[in-house]
């Protein structure tokens, strides 16, 4: 049997709007304001008495005097189709239009098949390598104690957008592979970032000397100044010991025009290849090597700081053969109130913070390997949510010395976040204690309940604004990817999932505070807790397959 397709806040939009419209002298105009028609509401204050609005700017602009033909009210009334929210009342006010959904049957619809809701609403087809400068060899092998705080939040980036990415079909990797058991490998493996390895003894060098030959041949070289430049023995030596025993200078403004490649700096002229950049590109020549070049796309995730760099290594790579897409993240400063600390220091600091919290919140039973599990990941949801909730292309402050970021008392991240969420386990828990006790029966199949029963306002607020959207959300960064256009950078909004967990811990954490889900164990009650039990493991699901995107396993208990 074929799924169901699910609601969509979008299709339910495009559907009103299309009821809305009529065959006008202003059908121009009234297609270009097409996305302003309607506004799908989402404070509770505004859900009491509607869903969507169309203001009276909006009818005015269609109609004369602003006055909905009864016809165009039967439309809106009875509108139908693919993924179209059912429609209830509709009522034309001093504000506009209201319309609101049949809220029973939207709970019944999502409650009933919610798998399509927990994943992206379009699965599509490519490879992804993403390239993140931060790790990639300079000197030596990089470490937590040389990794800077910037640099850590394009890692943390690079993994975040890769897992979304997985999850809507594409096929992704990582660039560049470290050693094995390294420092900076275990290092990340506690931020829960499971990074490309090689063994100790691996070598490039083959593919190093395969990119210095494409260089030194490439039609992009600039042989004028080569010709040009006359070097004392003392330069010759040097050079040798850069990998090159010829200056090599590209002409990577050519390699610009000639490509077309639209927004890198204006001022990328020549560059002379250095070791470091033979590297680099060997590494991404490596990562490359199975890829279908016709639907490969590399993102190179790098700071701000290091983002001319980064677009010299692109036309570099580009003028020694490559011809796979390339766009760049990039990413803002992380900057820190009244101390400097790199990488390790900075998470040593949060995990500290964490245990003493926990050690204050729950005593001597803080103790032992689930604990230290506890703790561990609880420190990696704090670290990732400060530094992803930001735009990412914006930069971070961190009050390292106060430990607000750790606590669950309020809505301040990743903690809060991963209370919530176990607050869910526990629900269960007991419900099925409760079960085994023969308190309760078994939760009964959807289709055995009245969802009119779930009347309470926080109740629709999590169906209407978290379970439904949630799908389009995790859909959005593939339409970015490929729908931006061809510029060099790409904003992919990555900040998005931390944002949505946030927001939705606050309206969840609301309503359990307020009402009573386990309820007396009477049959008359029954009907009610099981339909709030439904929307609650809902909701669990959620929580899971979002925080999955952050690569934060969820916490049975805190």
């Amino acid at each position: 049997m074929e799924e169901a397709v699910p609601f969509s806040i979008v299709s339910t939009v495009k559907a009103l709007s299309g009821a809305l419209r009529r065959d006008a002298e202003n059908e121009a105009e009234i297609s270009r304001e097409r996305e302003k028609l309607w506004f799908k509401e989402s404070s509770a204050k505004n859900l009491r008495n509607r869903d969507f609005l169309s203001p009276n700017t909006v009818l005015t602009m269609l109609y004369a005097g602003g006055e909905v033909p009864s016809d165009v009210l039967s439309g809106v009334r009875s509108l139908h189709g693919s993924g179209v929210l059912p429609i209830g009342a509709t009522e034309v006010t001093a504000e506009g239009l209201h319309v609101c959904v049949d809220r029973c049957a939207a709970f019944k619809g999502v409650l009933c098949g919610i798998t399509p809701y927990l994943r992206p609403a379009a699965q599509r087809q490519g490879c992804i390598l993403i390239n993140c400068p931060a790790l990639h060899t300079k000197q030596t092998i990089p470490s937590p104690d040389t990794l800077a705080l910037g640099q850590l939040r394009t890692v943390l980036i690079a993994d975040h957008h890769g897992a979304h990415l997985r999850r809507q079909g594409y096929t992704v990797s990582f660039c560049p592979a470290l050693p094995q058991d390294s420092d900076i490998v275990n290092f990340l493996k506690t931020l829960g970032i499971y990074w490309p390895t090689v063994p100790v003894s691996w070598t490039n060098e083959d593919r190093e000397e395969k990119m210095k030959k494409a260089l030194e041949n490439s039609t992009y070289r600039d042989r004028a100044i080569d010709r040009g430049k006359r070097r004392s023995r003392g330069e010759e030596i040097e050079g040798e010991k850069r990998g090159i025993k010829e200056e090599v200078r590209i002409n990577l403004k050519q390699v610009v025009q000639d490509g077309n490649v639209q927004g890198y700096d204006p001022t990328l002229g020549s560059c002379t290849v250095q070791r470091e950049s033979l590297c680099h590109l060997a590494q991404l020549d490596s990562a490359t090597a199975d890829l279908p070049v016709s639907t490969a796309t590399v993102l190179h995730v790098t700071s701000c700081q290091d983002e001319f760099r980064q677009q010299q290594t692109a036309m570099l790579w580009r003028a020694a053969g490559a011809t796979a897409a390339q766009r760049l993240v990039i990413c803002g400063p992380v900057k820190t109130l009244g101390i400097q600390m790199n990488a390790a220091q900075y998470l040593q600091l949060r995990k500290a913070q964490m245990k003493e919290a926990s050690e204050t919140k729950y005593g001597d039973q803080v103790e032992g390997q689930t604990w230290d599990d506890i703790i561990r990941v609880m420190t990696s949801a704090t670290v990732r949510f400060e530094l992803l909730s930001t735009v990412h292309t914006s930069p971070v402050t961190l009050d390292v010395q106060r430990d607000s970021g750790v606590s669950t008392k309020g809505p301040r991240g990743g903690v809060f976040v991963m209370y919530n969420c176990a607050r869910l386990h526990t629900l269960f828990s007991s419900y099925e204690k409760g079960v085994e006790q023969g308190l309760y029966p078994e939760i009964p199949e959807g289709a055995e309940l009245d969802f009119s029963a779930l009347k309470e306002e926080g109740e629709w607020l999590l169906l209407f604004n978290y379970l439904i959207p949630f799908s389009e959300l995790l859909d959005q960064s593939g339409q970015i990817l490929w729908h931006e256009g061809g510029t060099a950078r790409v904003n992919l909004r990555t900040e998005q999932v931390c944002r949505f967990l946030v927001s939705l811990s606050k309206d969840f954490s609301s309503y359990y505070n307020r009402v009573h889900v386990l309820g007396e164990p009477l049959p008359h009650l029954f009907n009610q807790m099981f339909c709030r039990l439904l929307l609650l493991r809902a909701l669990r699901e959620l929580y899971h397959s979002a925080l999955d995107s952050l690569n934060l396993p969820p916490i049975p208990q805190l």
